[in-house]
Parts: C-alpha cells; structure tokens; sequence
C-alpha cells in the first residue's frame, strides 16, 4: 500500500509541477517578449490570472460532441503523456509509471492531443479553425519526421527504447547523449521549434490572419482547459530532451527531500535554458508561410535525423 500511495502522491506532485512550470515559463515568454518591444508587460504570473478569468467564464456556444471533447482530449493526452516521463533520477516522488518500451509509447501518445483539437475545431464550422487546423496536420507532419529520425537514432545506437535506461546510462558514464549523437539532439531540438509554434512557425494561430485559428471558437473553460493542456504539453517536451539528452536531472547519491530539491532545481535550470532558445528564435524571427515551414524541417533537420541514423550505426554502444 505504501508503494501505491507514492506513486498516487508521485502522480499529484508531478501534475503540479508540469502545470505550473509550463504555465510559468509561458509568462516568462511573454515578459521577456514586451521587454524586447520596449513594453512593461504582463508580470510572469499573468498566465495564472488569466486561467483564473477563463474557468469562471461561462460558454454557451455548442459545436457538437467533439467541440465539448476537444479540450478534454487534450487534457487527457498531456497527462497521459506526463505519467510516462521519469522527471528525476533519484526519482522518491516523481519515477511515474516508466517502462521499457516507454520511447515508443509516446512517440504515439504525443501526437494525440493535435488530433484531438483538430477533430473538435473541424467541427465548430469556422472557416479559421479549419484553416488553422490544416496547417497545425501538417506542421505536424513537417517536425515529426526529423524528430523520430533522432528517437530512432539514439534508440538504434543504445539498442534500448526505455528512458529510464538512456537516464542511468549518462548517469553512471557521466557522459551525456548530446556528445554520443549531436546529430540527434541536433535533429530533436531543431523539431522542437516546430512543437512549440513560436515565430517563425507559428502559421497555426497567426492572430493576424486566423484569429488564433483553430481555437477561435472556443472560450471560457474550453480555452482554460487547452491553456493547462499546452502548458503541460510545454513541460513534456523539454523534460523529454533533458532526460534523453542532458543527463536527466537529479543525483541518487543525495537521498531523501534535499537530493529531489537539488534535482527539482537542477531540471528547472536545464528546462529554462532549452526554452529560451525557440523564444529568442521566435523573438528574431518572421513568420513562415506553410510551405515554408514544412520545407524547412524537411530540410536541415531532416538530413541531421538521416546523419543520426547513420552515425548511430557506425557508433553502437554495448
């Protein structure tokens, strides 16, 4: 019993930290933005107040069942997801429901909370969603490739698909995946861009064309219900590029609430710093048309997810 109250206070702990580290990071994003355009801006938890707002709206536009699905489907998928992502070596509170197989299982479950909305803002009937649900598939087809590319690349070279295995590998070796395979992390960071939707690949809710497309027809609690999925979804991924790449966070030689503090403060640091880079991307940079942006990934990271693959061959690690 005590193992299962653990990983039902695990779960808690790491949906809160998932959601309010997502939730921060966008406020980060957008002060850091203002400042850059010479404003004061919002403060950091402006994030926080504005879900407040939204979940004491009410809604009384119908769309059908997928429009009332839509936001819940995304909600579930990034949970789901999030269960699955070991945030901590040392784990105590946060080893989650990790698996042997579990890289595979969510290179499937993260494109889930995409279909999701796609299906509920198809449905609302505005030609903005459709628009922007459009570019959002095939967006999603543009990142994916060069991102399995690198999975597959790092999976191939350690012969294991488990992240709690790459985790302990760079642990005990002390040698992180980025220098065994930089031209997968090079290939996963670059689709990175792609799943965070800044500038220049923000062609999804463009608010100057689409107006916020595909989720234009949603308010209230169906926008603060997606607002908490995205911010988790943030959290996913670069929690998900730390652990594969980075080294995990955490020391298991430090037990007990002191090692998960260091380790919690470790992640944060690491976590910040991956952000800043498709933020300061987004800050320099103009949109791309769709076309643009599919060729982009289809391009470079491509050709690095191909050079990955065939680095991993050359260079298996026993």
């Amino acid at each position: 019993m005590e193992g299962i109250g653990f990983k039902i206070l695990g779960a808690f702990l790491t949906s809160i930290l998932a959601f309010s580290v997502g939730m921060l990071y966008g406020g980060l994003r957008r002060k850091i933005t203002a400042r850059t355009q010479n404003r004061v801006g919002p403060p950091v938890y402006q994030n926080f107040i504005d879900l407040m707002k939204l979940q004491g709206k009410t809604h009384n536009i119908a769309h059908g069942f997928m429009g009332h699905m839509a936001p819940m489907w995304i909600i579930i998928a990034a949970m789901t997801v999030l269960m699955f992502i070991p945030v901590l070596h040392n784990g105590l509170w946060f080893d989650n429901l990790t698996f042997k197989g579990d890289l595979i299982f969510l290179l499937y479950m993260m494109v889930f909370g995409s279909l999701g909305m796609a299906l509920g803002a198809g449905q609302s009937g505005n030609p903005n969603s459709a628009i922007g649900v459009t570019r959002g598939l095939s967006l999603m087809v543009g990142y994916e490739i060069p991102f399995v590319l690198s999975l597959v690349a790092i999976m191939l070279q350690f012969h294991t698909t488990s992240i709690q295995d790459f985790m302990h590998y760079q642990y005990e070796t002390g040698r992180w995946l980025v220098f065994e395979n930089p031209f997968a992390f090079a290939a996963a960071l670059l689709s990175s861009l792609g799943m965070f939707r800044y500038s220049p690949f923000d062609i999804v809710g463009a608010p100057a064309e689409l107006a916020s497309g595909p989720v234009s027809e949603f308010g209230g609690k169906y926008l603060g219900t997606m607002m908490t999925g995205g911010a988790v979804f943030a959290f996913i991924k670069l929690v998900l590029l730390v652990d594969l790449f980075l080294g995990g966070a955490g020391n298991v030689e430090v037990e007990g609430i002191a090692g998960t503090l260091l380790g919690l403060g470790e992640l944060l640091l690491k976590t910040f710093l991956l952000y800043m880079i498709p933020v300061f991307i987004g800050l320099v940079s103009p949109r791309y048309r769709t076309e643009q942006a599919i060729r982009f990934f289809w391009k470079w990271p491509t050709l690095l997810g191909i050079a990955a693959v065939i680095w991993a061959l050359f260079h298996p690690v026993q």
